[in-house]
């Protein structure tokens, strides 16, 4: 069967005619040959043979044209290969500018157009990289979008940032992300386009007003209330990242998201498919209204035949029909593998919440005026060791600093909301990692809080015993267990954990050899894996200008920053240091 286009793809979406195509061992017979088999003799000559001619083959060839398609019904048949008609099964093939089309999208890491950074980016990106940007370039422009569902840390940020440069358009692009990641992307936006502009579209003084194009960052939350708002810009392209926030398709977030019009939208996300493909629906039939039908109809045609049934050959056109709409690479992949470094360390900048930021005032005021009032030089070393500890612990989260027992509130610390992020996409890639903290207290909560999320974790301390610790590293290597919490001291050195594939830094130490160590727990000999690095860090406190100091020390071999170092500080260089900063 052919499906034969008569006019581009318009928003009106005309239907596709189609007509019947006879061939002959393979081979696609004339009009000519076709009106000999129309004849209804059982047995004809063609091409200088004699050829049998079934009944329902020459009644095809005979009334060739069947009922035009309805757009995305034409197109997805000739994107799969094969539709039923009739009851049966058979092969498609599209012609005319939508056979283009299919050559096109169904070769996703293919294709004619060049490799080449956008001007305006700042970094080369890697061949997998300049692929992946070629896609979606592709499919934003033909209207359709799509889902770039990578690996965590194969850098579908810095994608994205090159697509909006790639496709030059004076229309902003839209992100939007869980609030724990709004500093990542902008910190990634300025270090790899730096002429891009920028906004953050939250907090109490957001305003659309005046856009010039760049980039509009905002949360999942924001987005929910102010759908409206963001409804009336004109967006050439509306990024969701970790999609898998609205996979839920009557959530108040998926809704308000699915009013927000755009020219393209991407989603990216490391699991497309969570619980289930109804998953993939959500995520496609935002990108792509219409491509996979109603949610009924999904359910009834592919969801249910695929989950229930285990119907391979539907599984198999399914994934022929996904597959040009969802780019999905592992760190694994042959073509990938080669082209990552051993090891990806990336900070990860994440903001106070009011509750946090209401503490680190006071406890810089209250601490700051005793250590004026200190009459000793040991009574002032005591208090600024109580000011940076207390500040670091509310850093972390409020029942840190308040000694509270019971499990924490997600809400109260975005730290804890961007490891839940973390941990979610790598067990759900089938990963493992290890979350280092300097203190116990800390993975106590950690332990608690994910317990009640039914996630299971492994903790080991300066306490535990040698017996315990050995059966702790044999589960976590076997793969019974996907987190390991560690006390960074204890765990610091003579373990191997190669079994992890991820290293986060909950709070940062003041000596880099340290953190080194801690990591080098899974990047070391026997590692097979790429091993990513995630430092935790809280904007305008105390730990950025920590990690200013350590960044700006890289070059010496032993860079150490003791607590003497701090207590050696005038008043007015210590409170420089510690006090709270509002984001520029």
């Amino acid at each position: 069967m052919t499906v034969r286009p008569t006019s581009p793809r318009t928003s009106e979406s005309p239907p596709l005619p189609a007509r019947w195509q006879v061939t002959l061992a393979g081979q696609p017979l004339t009009d000519a040959e076709t009106a000999t088999i129309a004849m209804a003799r059982p047995i004809v000559a063609l091409r200088d043979q004699w050829v049998m001619v079934p009944p329902d083959v020459a009644r095809k060839a005979r009334d060739r044209d069947l009922r035009p398609f309805p757009a995305f019904a034409g197109f997805t048949a000739a994107v799969i290969g094969s539709t039923e008609v009739d009851g049966c099964l058979v092969e498609t093939i599209a012609d005319g500018w939508l056979g283009a089309v299919v050559d096109l999208v169904t070769d996703p890491e293919g294709g004619p157009e060049p490799l080449d950074g956008p001007p305006g980016l700042t970094v080369s990106l890697r061949d997998y990289q300049a692929r992946g940007v070629r896609w979606a370039h592709r499919m934003t422009g033909l209207g359709f979008g799509g889902c770039l569902a990578d690996d965590m840390g194969l850098g579908k940020t810095v994608m994205l940032i090159a697509l909006h440069l790639l496709r030059a358009t004076d229309e902003p692009t839209l992100v939007v992300c869980p609030a724990s990641l709004l500093g990542n992307w902008a910190n990634e936006i300025a270090r790899f386009a730096p002429g891009a502009p920028v906004r953050r579209f939250h907090g109490g003084s957001r305003s659309l007003a005046d856009l010039d194009g760049g980039f509009v960052l905002t949360t999942y939350g924001t987005m929910r209330v102010d759908a409206d708002v963001l409804a009336g810009v004109r967006w050439g392209l509306v990024v969701a990242d970790e999609a898998q926030n609205v996979k839920n398709r009557l959530s108040e977030t998926a809704k308000a998201l699915r009013t927000i019009p755009a020219a393209a939208r991407v989603a990216l996300t490391g699991t497309p498919v969570e619980n289930s493909l109804t998953d993939l629906w959500t995520l496609l039939d935002w990108t792509t209204p219409g491509l996979l039908g109603t949610a009924g109809a999904f359910r009834s045609t592919w969801g249910r035949v695929i989950e229930v049934d285990r119907d391979n050959r539907v599984a198999g056109r399914f994934g022929a029909l996904v597959r040009p709409f969802v780019l999905r690479r592992r760190k694994t992949d042959p073509g990938i593998a080669a082209e990552l470094p051993p090891k990806i360390e990336t900070d990860h900048p994440v903001a106070l919440t009011a509750e946090q930021e209401e503490l680190y005032r006071r406890v810089v005021d209250e601490v700051m005026a005793e250590i004026r009032a200190s009459d000793t030089d040991i009574a002032r070393r005591g208090l600024v060791l109580k000011l940076l500890v207390a500040l670091k612990q509310v850093c972390n989260h409020p029942a840190h600093y308040l000694k509270e027992t019971g499990t924490p509130a997600r809400s109260r610390s975005e730290k804890l909301q961007l490891l839940d992020e973390l941990v979610g996409t790598i067990a759900a890639e089938g990963g493992a990692v290890l979350v280092f903290t300097q203190y116990v207290r800390m993975a106590r909560l950690l332990e608690q809080h994910f317990a009640a999320r039914g996630v299971p974790t492994l903790f080991l301390h300066g306490g535990t015993p040698v017996p315990q610790r050995e059966e702790m590293v044999r589960r976590f290597q076997s793969g019974e267990v996907p987190v390991f919490l560690l006390s960074l001291k204890a765990a610091g050195t003579g373990l191997t954990l190669t079994r992890a594939d991820h290293v986060v830094h909950f709070d940062r130490w003041w000596n880099p050899a340290v953190e080194a160590q801690a990591t080098d727990r899974a990047h070391r000999i026997g590692q097979a894996k790429s091993v990513q690095v995630h430092r935790f860090v809280t904007t305008g406190t105390l730990e950025e200008r920590i990690a200013d100091l350590l960044e700006s020390k890289k070059e010496l071999s032993e860079a150490v920053l003791g607590d003497a170092a701090f207590s050696d500080l005038d008043d007015t260089e210590l409170l420089r240091l510690v006090a709270l900063r509002s984001p520029e």
